[in-house]
């Protein structure tokens, strides 16, 4: 059950008010810590007591003391007034101390290259912020999901999110291994893959199959590519393409190291000339939590160089 409170409006602040006059014995050193006047504070006091319907403080122009119903008030309160004023200071401390747990969604595609070299230095960087990443395709509402942030395609963030551009920009490859090509032969033309064997994406959350995307004279285009493998991990497809068993379309630097080596050879690279690259994406607020704040400058430094 939900707690239910009976405070009425402004009655919190005479609260805290007469604890500390009580702490204090005097009305000067309270109005001094709260910051206002002693006739100020002495007001409060007197309307919070005409609320109540019972006097709370003993007055004299010496000394300032309480009342039995005073000290049983002071008794009930004063162990929710220090919670209340842990609580305050904890927030305060999360929003000059990055903590708490960051909840992202990520593209499964962009795991190994732009996302997994760079986890164990930032939590190792930040080590009271807990990464909780869901690895999706799908558009995720970040707010109705409890996510903090996502990474996309600047095409797919919806125009009313914030969004840092992580990386630049990106191009695609297609690949295959050495040894298929000496069997297949190269395709020329983006259409020559009707002949080849690809392996092919599966979206999870549509299931839908990836159409391999070229651009020709400046205008893009989509090929239904056929092959004997369709699966919803990337991973795997890229390490099928690397063993032979047909070629894969997928981002270059995830391939980079393979191409370097001569464990991969890319092919049709006229026809895939950059594009707007992924973007850390979050919803509007006028306060940006410390732990996305952090992860989102270690990203753009490590990405970006900046």
């Amino acid at each position: 059950m939900k707690a239910t409170f009976t405070i009425e409006p402004g009655q919190l602040p005479a609260l805290l008010a007469f604890a500390r006059i009580a702490a204090h014995g005097s009305f000067t050193h309270a109005a001094s810590e709260l910051e206002v006047s002693p006739s100020a504070l002495s007001q409060t006091v007197r309307a919070l007591e005409a609320r109540l319907g019972v006097r709370l403080l003993n007055r004299t122009t010496r000394k300032v003391g309480l009342t039995e119903a005073g000290a049983a008030l002071l008794a009930r309160i004063e162990p929710a007034l220090v919670d209340i004023g842990s609580a305050v200071d904890d927030l305060r401390q999360q929003r000059a101390r990055p903590a708490g747990t960051l909840r992202l969604t990520v593209p499964q595609v962009i795991v190994p290259a732009l996302l997994e070299p760079h986890l164990a230095d930032f939590l190792a960087a930040y080590p009271d912020v807990r990464l909780d990443i869901r690895v999706d395709s799908a558009l995720n509402d970040l707010v109705s999901e409890g996510l903090d942030a996502g990474i996309r395609l600047g095409e797919k963030v919806q125009r009313d999110m914030i969004a840092l551009q992580l990386g630049g920009a990106q191009r695609s490859v297609v690949v295959g291994s050495p040894a298929y090509f000496e069997r297949h032969g190269t395709p020329k033309h983006p259409r020559d893959l009707q002949t080849h064997n690809c392996v092919r994406f599966r979206f999870s959350s549509s299931s839908a199959i990836y159409r391999w995307e070229f651009c020709e004279h400046g205008r893009w285009f989509e090929i239904e590519a056929q092959g004997n493998l369709v699966c919803n991990d990337s991973t795997l497809l890229q390490r099928a393409a690397l063993t032979g068993i047909g070629l894969v379309h997928t981002m270059e630097p995830i391939m980079r190291a393979a191409l370097a080596s001569g464990a991969a050879i890319s092919v049709l690279d006229d026809y895939l000339p950059p594009y707007d690259g992924f973007y850390l994406y979050y919803p509007s607020r006028a306060q940006l939590a410390p732990k996305l704040r952090v992860f989102a400058d270690f990203m753009r430094e490590r990405l970006n160089g900046s």
